[in-house]
């Protein structure tokens, strides 16, 4: 395992309802970040095909016209997109966090997948709880979607949003002993001015408290909206009041909460690279290290459920006893074989 690498951070707006050109235009930031030397990208939540603003714009019915092209363009494994993917992770040796509207069956997930830089899957994850007026669209996630992965590059795991703001989810996150931890955002564009919880202020301090907690490093990819964006989804002056351009917030932070790399202009795109050192977490974790020695499990503990949730539970078909072959169902021997005319 190295102890040092270099990580890509995403900020920039997806190709919104387009999945195949949201797919080409990822190939061509994952080149980008192979090219400057990146063993690792992350990439915003649901960026795949991009963040459904219009949730949060008018009412349930006003955004219907919007959804049958959502679901058309969510991502779904093993779809020609994702192999897409999966092979331009290969062919830069690039591990890959990606952030997507997945679709399962007929339904809706705010999804997560870590791809390896051989290609393969490694792990899926969902959103356990949409947040607020998310819930409209996307199913939710259960225990089995929080998971923190081994890799050559150290424990990796990932959350979406304001899975951030789950003590418990982030304490059961921190016990997994996640070193390397991907938290995707879709951009701190709506409510400017009018709901200060939704800002960047908030959210980054939540990343950056993430990583002071679990002695990891922490990556923050987000979205930003573009101009193309807002004119497809604010088609009244009340909207564009509600939802702006830009609105990138990408960040990095080290397992002492200190930022990594340079960050960009809330309104541009690129990469922001951040180098890690997993050493560090040893040093952080010294000092403080609340699922180890500054733990009280005799006063609080955790209880994780991991099991998956399924809708359906298929039992096994029961056996016949075994009876002698003139008392077997359909012998014509047995009650059930004999019978008048």
């Amino acid at each position: 395992m190295p102890a040092r690498f270099k990580a890509a951070v995403v900020q920039a707006a997806p190709e919104f309802l387009r999945l195949d050109d949201c797919v080409d235009k990822a190939i061509g930031l994952m080149d980008q970040a192979h090219a400057s030397g990146a063993r690792l990208i992350a990439f915003p939540e649901t960026w795949f095909p991009g963040y459904p603003w219009w949730i949060w714009l008018d009412s349930p019915a006003a955004g219907m016209p919007f959804v049958a092209r959502y679901h058309a363009n969510s991502l779904q494994a093993d779809s020609p997109q994702a192999r897409a993917l999966q092979a331009a992770a290969k062919r830069n040796g690039l591990f890959v966090m990606t952030g997507q509207s997945e679709r399962i069956g007929s339904s809706l997930y705010m999804g997560q997948w870590l791809i390896g830089d051989n290609g393969d899957l490694l792990m899926r994850r969902r959103k356990l709880k949409p947040t607020h007026v998310e819930r409209a669209i996307f199913g939710e996630g259960d225990g089995s979607d929080l998971v923190v992965t081994d890799t050559a590059l150290g424990r990796v795991g990932a959350l979406c949003c304001w899975e951030h703001l789950q003590p418990l989810t982030k304490y059961a996150m921190y016990g997994m002993q996640e070193q390397i931890h991907i938290g995707g955002w879709p951009s701190f564009s709506v409510y400017p001015g009018a709901a200060y919880a939704l800002g960047p202020e908030v959210n980054t301090a939540a990343s950056r408290i993430y990583a002071v907690e679990g002695q990891c490093f922490v990556l923050g990819p987000c979205a930003t909206v573009s101009p193309a964006m807002l004119e497809e989804l604010a088609d009244t002056e009340t909207k564009r009041q509600l939802l702006q351009t830009g609105g990138g917030y990408a960040v990095a932070f080290a397992p002492d909460g200190r930022p990594l790399g340079e960050p960009l202009a809330p309104d541009a795109e690129g990469l922001l690279l951040a180098e890690i050192d997993l050493d560090q977490i040893t040093l952080a974790k010294s000092v403080a290290d609340p699922v180890g020695h500054y733990s009280r499990p005799d006063v609080t503990r955790l209880l994780l459920n991991r099991r998956s949730a399924k809708p359906v539970e298929t039992m096994p078909a029961e056996e016949p006893a075994d009876l002698p072959e003139e008392d077997q169902p359909g012998s014509p021997t047995s009650p059930a074989g004999t019978g008048t005319h």
